[in-house]
């Protein structure tokens, strides 16, 4: 199958994933219990003003009607209006997706190199001090939640010696670079521990297998044999694993913008969900379904270029 069916035939399958996203999440908010027009409404609301609110939210209509005109509007980045403001959800996702998209664009540049170096040194190492010392230190920091090593982060590095800053709190996050230095190592200690490991499996067995043994008898240089023929094949799993680790990513956003004030969408995400406010948590799963869906089409693309190499190769 060649390289353009196969894009062909999975960018129709995120297209169906999504679209699968999109109405789930519609319906499954509509089934909250609760009513946003009483929530709107204040405290002994009257039943005329509750009927306002539900006309001029257009809850009053069919659930079927409001989710076509809302699927409709999406392609435009219409994802309705806020229900606590009255703003357009496109402004929460535009005010908050700077820093977020700063935060998970350096994640992923910093991911791939820093695992495949750990695991290459460790792989090129095997059983020796570095190996144990690399793979003991991979699985204490995979155990650690991400809140908990991010409270520790702050208070050695933030707090007690003051290197770094504690938080985002009156900082502009794309101005300052050092307010993301803490973020960006709990965001990548957990994904590279599980990368590196699988970067080190792929590259022993590589290195043990057939074609490596032949490239060597024909006098193939050691380099060329290592980086040549044998990285690919630790690479092919290695990114899979990074489409995997997009879906964690998105939640570890979440609780890092938390724990250190940063402006973002998962900051947008939890006051909205606080307020009740579901146009926006709507409209913020739209946008974390569509960026999952693309991520894991990217790497599938990767992993099915990287494929055929090994297979020439043996």
């Amino acid at each position: 199958m060649s390289l353009a069916s196969y894009a062909a035939r999975r960018a129709a399958l995120g297209l169906m994933q999504v679209l699968a996203v999109v109405t789930l999440v519609f319906f499954l908010v509509e089934a909250l219990p609760g009513d946003a027009a009483v929530a709107l409404a204040g405290d002994n609301p009257d039943p005329a003003r509750i009927a306002q609110i539900r006309a001029a939210m257009g809850l009053d209509r069919p659930a079927p009607e409001r989710f076509a005109e809302w699927l409709i509007g999406l392609p435009q980045l219409d994802f309705g209006e806020s229900l606590v403001s009255g703003r357009p959800v496109a402004q929460f996702l535009s005010a908050g997706i700077g820093p977020t998209v700063v935060l998970a664009v350096l994640t992923l540049v910093l991911l791939l190199p820093i695992s495949v170096l750990v695991g290459v040194l460790a792989a090129l190492r095997e059983g020796s001090l570095l190996d144990r010392a690399l793979t003991s230190v991979s699985v204490a920091l995979h155990s650690i939640p991400e809140f908990a090593l991010a409270v520790v982060l702050i208070a050695v590095f933030g707090v007690q010696l003051g290197w770094l800053p504690p938080t985002a709190v009156g900082a502009d996050v794309l101005a300052e670079p050092a307010v993301l230095v803490l973020p960006l190592v709990v965001l990548l200690a957990r994904p590279i521990c599980s990368i590196s490991r699988l970067v080190r499996a792929g590259m022993v067995d590589a290195l043990a297998s057939d074609y490596v043994r032949h490239a060597r008898r024909l006098g193939i240089g050691e380099t060329r044999v290592r980086f040549g023929h044998a990285l690919p094949n630790a690479l092919s799993p290695a990114v899979q694993q990074v489409a995997r680790t997009t879906d964690w990513l998105l939640g570890g956003v979440i609780v890092v913008e938390a724990v250190f004030v940063i402006p973002g969408l998962g900051t947008v995400l939890v006051d909205a969900v606080a307020a009740r406010d579901l146009p926006v948590v709507q409209g913020l799963a739209v946008v974390f379904a569509v960026t999952t869906v693309a991520v894991n089409l990217v790497a599938d693309l990767v992993g099915f270029r990287l494929a055929p190499r090994s297979e020439v190769v043996a």
